[in-house]
């Protein structure tokens, strides 16, 4: 079931009735900020995932590395 105009009528009547005429412009700033707010955030963690994905694959290529080695001088000794 989807919203059918007569429920989105009845949506914003009720919406207007609670925070009034004067702070509706205020309200649709706050939500628009907020969307603002929430895409970029999802943007930024995007770059971070992949920064961090990185980071993650430069750290186990030197920890092998570095296995690698001590394994090596535990076999000579």
């Amino acid at each position: 079931m989807g919203l059918s105009i007569t429920h989105i009528i009845i949506l914003l009547v009720i919406v207007l009735l609670i925070f009034g005429p004067k702070n509706l412009p205020k309200l649709g700033q706050s939500i628009g900020e907020a969307i603002k707010g929430f895409k970029k955030g999802l943007s930024d963690n995007e770059i971070d995932v992949t920064n961090t994905r990185d980071r993650i694959k430069e750290a186990d290529t030197t920890h092998s590395t570095s296995h690698k080695v001590e394994e090596k001088e535990k076999d000579k000794v």
